[in-house]
């Protein structure tokens, strides 16, 4: 009964690859064309396409990248996580923590990534076991985890000593690399892998299509056998492990654990989802689409910059296209139910 219902996510996929995958390619590039002839019609244009900026847009939206992977799981299995942002934080301040304990890096990279899980499992433990809807217990979780990383914080900053923080973590998302045959920071190659197989698992394995089976419809999936519960858990588990790895990247780019950096960070996570396709009815999604996504807000802000557009702008043309992306999911499903 379990391989019916995962045929049901199968089923569902087949026909979304131009939709999930393709639509948001080309809404990428149609972004990188308008912002580059805008910026090469300036008299002091040609900022934008180069080499440098490319880097710079890959390095600074790879932590929402990396999250978004997780949130990517999450919304496929019809789910929510607000928590993200100040789990990520949490997740961060642990591992500057014990840096300035002078335990290793390897451990103290271990313990970051081990608390996003554990915030990860928790959520999914929460609502399978409350019943309670992911909105409701990850708006609470939210605020939990942010006091939580006040707590290990004593409410300010932990500043973990120059000569704790070895030197491979400082160059995790260094934009200029240290070997040109690199081309992109270490972190960017790392996000690609991760998001390589993240994408196999989603497309391969049996718990991908128990996934999309969840989110396409949980009651036919809990009659045909899927223990709905326990993929939930296993989810929102593995979604803490992209977070926890987001919280390294976000110590990397700051080198202190702030408790408070994470607030807010759940939007641009859930809108890269949204952004590349995703729905928020469950069921579908797609790794590449959410990866499009986090850089079309990147792009997005990155052109402002160098067409001198204030940081406003940025914002309203961001939550324009979340907009026009809900709007265009809201039709797609009322087309599927004539």
């Amino acid at each position: 009964m379990g391989e019916t219902a995962a045929k049901l996510g199968l089923a569902r996929r087949g026909g979304d690859f131009l939709r999930n995958v393709l639509g948001p390619f080309l809404a990428l590039v149609v972004v990188v064309s308008i912002f580059w002839i805008a910026d090469s019609m300036q008299a002091d244009g040609g900022r934008f396409a180069t080499l440098r900026n490319a880097q710079n847009i890959l390095v600074q939206s790879a932590t929402v990248g990396v999250a978004a992977l997780g949130m990517t799981l999450i919304i496929i299995s019809g789910g929510i996580d607000l928590s993200a942002g100040t789990a990520m934080a949490l997740s961060a301040t642990s591992l500057a923590w014990f840096l300035r304990e002078q335990y290793s890096p390897a451990v103290s990279v271990a313990a970051g990534i081990a608390v996003g899980c554990l915030c990860g499992c928790a959520n999914g433990m929460l609502i399978s076991l409350l019943r309670i809807v992911p909105f409701i217990v990850t708006l609470g979780t939210m605020t939990i985890y942010l006091g939580l990383a006040k707590i290990v914080g004593d409410n300010t900053m932990v500043r973990p000593l120059p000569d704790q923080v070895p030197l491979w973590m400082k160059q995790l998302l260094s934009p200029r690399v240290e070997y040109e045959w690199m081309v992109f920071a270490p972190g960017v190659w790392l996000l690609l892998v991760m998001a390589l197989v993240t994408a196999a698992v989603l497309r391969y394995t049996v718990f991908g299509r128990y996934v999309f089976a969840v989110g396409s419809n949980e009651a036919t999936a809990r009659l045909c056998g899927i223990n709905v519960p326990l993929v939930r858990i296993a989810v929102y588990t593995i979604s803490g492990f992209f977070v926890g790895v987001a919280g390294l990247y976000q110590f990397t780019r700051l080198t202190v654990g702030d408790p408070t950096s994470g607030t807010g960070k759940e939007l641009p996570i859930i809108a890269a989802v949204v952004i590349g396709g995703g729905s928020l009815s469950g069921g579908r999604g797609s790794i590449l689409g959410t990866l499009t996504g986090a850089l079309i807000m990147q792009v997005i802000s990155s052109g402002c910059t160098s067409l001198r557009l204030p940081n406003p702008i940025q914002e309203i043309i961001i939550g324009c296209i979340i907009i026009a992306a809900v709007t265009i999911d809201q039709f797609r499903q009322r087309r599927q139910a004539v």
